[in-house]
């Protein structure tokens, strides 16, 4: 069942169309990773999404309520973390988690349970008391997880949810957002793509405005590992490691890695099998007397296709 219905979604800004028609679904028990490079409309569309912002055409449909119509419904269905957390400093863990919960109606026994559920989730026991002036980034932004999983909502949207979080607290992060994908819909933002490979079932890569990439990660990774690839250190200088590997048949492109001191590396790529490749490339450098120092053969990851499909720049 799909929980997120997106078509021909638009948003201009002035002469500025920062959303140029995309159209997406997200389903039930899905984890979706939403990427982009800044400006390619990744907030704006979350921001759309959860009541912030009007979109300028198409229609997005939250577990089935249109966002214009039952605006108000959507917001109860939905948790939300924003890039830049919205903390009122001046009250306690506890206080805010406290009117966040009367803000979405909750009283009594239920935002009681509710509060020390979420502040167990997130680790937030030794600063419930503590103000908000007083934490750290990472444990503000613990804060704001909470808040977004306070309600049970049935879909939750995360931009940037490990941001100033230290390597454990980030593994556990990336766990509570496995736990609650299982029966809920999440939509991850996060310019760590480890991060999305990590956690994600499906990605979605949007730049400049429209969707240029839907899949799982393991299916787009495939896409840019038909050829081969491998990193070749020799101790030469560049210019002759590029000439002597570009000659070498099925190679497509010998790009240049770094230099010092008499040590040249290069990426190269090649239109057949990895392993022959590897082997033509040790036999090309042999005959030249050329010292092989490393030969690495590489697989495409979710970082080299988003480079792929974003590398002419995102907008500001």
């Amino acid at each position: 069942m799909a929980m997120i219905q997106v078509e021909e979604l638009r948003k201009n800004y002035g002469s500025f169309r920062a959303l140029q028609g995309i159209s997406f679904t997200v389903d039930r028990g899905e984890i979706l990773g939403f990427l982009g490079p800044n400006g390619a409309g990744k907030t704006t569309t979350m921001k759309i999404l959860t009541g912030f912002l009007n979109p300028s055409g198409g229609r997005a449909v939250v577990a089935g309520h249109d966002i214009l119509e039952n605006s108000v419904e959507v917001r109860r269905l939905l948790g939300y973390l924003p890039e830049h957390t919205p903390l009122y400093e001046d009250l306690s863990v506890e206080g805010y988690l406290r009117y966040c919960g009367r803000l979405r109606r909750m009283s009594g026994s239920r935002l009681s349970d509710r509060i020390r559920a979420v502040i167990g989730l997130t680790d937030l026991g030794p600063k419930s008391r503590a103000l908000i002036k007083t934490l750290s980034k990472g444990y503000r932004q613990r804060v704001g997880i909470a808040q977004a999983l306070l309600h049970e909502p049935e879909i939750i949207i995360l931009d940037e949810p490990t941001v100033g979080l230290d390597p454990n607290q980030v593994m556990d992060v990336r766990q509570l957002i496995r736990d609650v994908g299982r029966d809920r819909t999440v939509i991850l933002c996060s310019h760590i793509l480890s991060e999305v490979e990590a956690v994600c079932g499906r990605v979605l890569i949007v730049h400049q405005g429209r969707i240029v990439a839907n899949g799982a990660p393991a299916t787009l990774t495939s896409e840019l590992n038909r050829g081969a690839t491998c990193e070749v250190v020799a101790a030469c200088a560049p210019e002759r490691l590029q000439g002597e590997l570009s000659a070498v048949g099925g190679v497509t492109s010998v790009e240049p890695r770094s230099f010092e001191e008499g040590r040249a590396a290069v990426r190269v790529r090649a239109d057949r099998d990895g392993s022959e490749l590897a082997a033509e490339l040790a036999r090309a450098l042999s005959q030249q007397s050329i010292p092989l120092l490393r030969l690495a053969p590489e697989r495409a990851t979710l970082e080299d296709v988003f480079r792929s499909l974003t590398r002419d720049t995102g907008r500001k």
